[in-house]
Protein backbone atom coordinates (compact mmCIF):
# COMPACT_ATOMS: atom_id res chain seq x y z
CA UNK A 1 0.00 0.00 0.00
CA UNK A 2 1.36 3.43 -0.94
CA UNK A 3 -0.24 6.28 1.88
CA UNK A 4 1.00 10.03 1.11
CA UNK A 5 1.34 11.77 4.37
CA UNK A 6 -1.28 13.93 3.77
CA UNK A 7 -4.76 13.14 5.16
CA UNK A 8 -6.53 14.03 2.35
CA UNK A 9 -10.47 12.47 1.66
CA UNK A 10 -10.02 13.11 -2.48
CA UNK A 11 -7.61 12.34 -4.92
CA UNK A 12 -7.76 15.82 -6.80
CA UNK A 13 -6.81 17.67 -3.28
CA UNK A 14 -3.71 15.88 -3.28
CA UNK A 15 -0.85 18.22 -4.09
CA UNK A 16 1.12 17.65 -7.33
CA UNK A 17 4.46 16.54 -6.37
CA UNK A 18 2.84 14.09 -4.07
CA UNK A 19 0.52 12.51 -6.62
CA UNK A 20 4.18 12.25 -8.52
CA UNK A 21 5.91 10.54 -5.85
CA UNK A 22 3.06 8.08 -5.16
CA UNK A 23 3.58 6.90 -9.02
CA UNK A 24 7.35 7.03 -9.14
CA UNK A 25 6.44 4.40 -5.68
CA UNK A 26 3.96 2.83 -7.82
CA UNK A 27 6.28 2.03 -10.77
CA UNK A 28 9.06 0.58 -7.97
CA UNK A 29 6.29 -1.43 -6.06
CA UNK A 30 5.67 -2.98 -9.04
CA UNK A 31 9.24 -3.81 -10.26
CA UNK A 32 9.68 -5.17 -6.57
CA UNK A 33 6.66 -7.02 -6.78
CA UNK A 34 7.18 -9.16 -10.02
CA UNK A 35 11.08 -9.91 -9.28
CA UNK A 36 10.20 -11.50 -5.30
CA UNK A 37 6.73 -12.96 -6.17
CA UNK A 38 6.39 -13.44 -10.33
CA UNK A 39 2.75 -12.80 -10.51
CA UNK A 40 0.56 -13.03 -14.02
CA UNK A 41 -0.66 -9.17 -13.43
CA UNK A 42 -1.12 -6.48 -10.51
CA UNK A 43 -3.68 -5.03 -9.27
CA UNK A 44 -3.56 -1.15 -8.24
CA UNK A 45 -6.51 0.34 -6.64
CA UNK A 46 -7.94 3.20 -4.77
CA UNK A 47 -11.23 3.46 -2.60
CA UNK A 48 -12.13 7.10 -2.37
CA UNK A 49 -14.74 8.03 0.01
CA UNK A 50 -16.37 4.85 2.10
CA UNK A 51 -19.12 4.55 -0.15
CA UNK A 52 -16.44 3.47 -2.57
CA UNK A 53 -15.54 1.03 -0.08
CA UNK A 54 -12.79 2.59 1.26
CA UNK A 55 -11.63 1.47 5.38
CA UNK A 56 -9.65 4.47 5.78
CA UNK A 57 -12.45 7.34 3.99
CA UNK A 58 -10.50 10.51 4.96
CA UNK A 59 -7.02 9.28 3.80
CA UNK A 60 -6.37 8.53 0.20
CA UNK A 61 -4.29 5.51 -0.45
CA UNK A 62 -3.46 2.70 -3.18
CA UNK A 63 -3.51 -0.97 -2.76
CA UNK A 64 -1.32 -3.12 -4.72
CA UNK A 65 -2.52 -7.01 -4.88
CA UNK A 66 -0.21 -9.36 -7.19
CA UNK A 67 -2.40 -12.04 -9.10
CA UNK A 68 -2.31 -15.19 -10.91
CA UNK A 69 -4.47 -16.82 -13.34
CA UNK A 70 -6.92 -18.63 -12.00
CA UNK A 71 -6.97 -16.79 -8.17
CA UNK A 72 -9.61 -14.76 -6.39
CA UNK A 73 -11.36 -12.44 -7.86
CA UNK A 74 -10.10 -8.75 -7.37
CA UNK A 75 -13.29 -7.05 -6.02
CA UNK A 76 -14.73 -10.00 -4.15
CA UNK A 77 -11.50 -10.32 -2.09
CA UNK A 78 -11.70 -6.70 -1.76
CA UNK A 79 -15.44 -6.48 -0.65
CA UNK A 80 -14.92 -9.42 1.90
CA UNK A 81 -12.22 -7.47 3.72
CA UNK A 82 -9.44 -10.62 2.81
CA UNK A 83 -6.43 -9.37 3.19
CA UNK A 84 -3.32 -10.85 0.97
CA UNK A 85 -0.14 -11.73 3.25
CA UNK A 86 3.30 -12.44 1.53
CA UNK A 87 3.92 -16.18 2.24
CA UNK A 88 7.56 -15.33 3.06
CA UNK A 89 9.74 -13.08 5.17
CA UNK A 90 11.73 -12.12 1.47
CA UNK A 91 9.37 -9.27 0.55
CA UNK A 92 9.54 -7.53 3.80
CA UNK A 93 12.49 -7.74 4.47
CA UNK A 94 13.37 -5.91 1.17
CA UNK A 95 10.55 -3.33 1.70
CA UNK A 96 11.95 -2.39 5.12
CA UNK A 97 15.71 -2.03 4.16
CA UNK A 98 16.50 1.85 3.31
CA UNK A 99 17.14 1.04 -0.58
CA UNK A 100 14.41 -1.45 -0.87
CA UNK A 101 13.36 -0.03 -3.95
CA UNK A 102 16.20 1.54 -5.47
CA UNK A 103 16.77 0.16 -8.68
CA UNK A 104 20.74 -0.20 -8.00
CA UNK A 105 19.64 -3.09 -5.65
CA UNK A 106 19.43 -6.52 -7.28
CA UNK A 107 16.27 -7.90 -6.11
CA UNK A 108 16.47 -11.54 -6.79
CA UNK A 109 15.47 -13.78 -3.92
CA UNK A 110 17.96 -16.35 -2.18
Amino acid sequence: MIVPFAHLDELSKLPEAAAQEMMALSQKMEHVLRQVYSPDGINLGMNIGRAAGAGVAGHVHMHFLPRWVGDTNFMRAACCRKRWMSPTSAFWARCDSDDALSSEVPLSVK
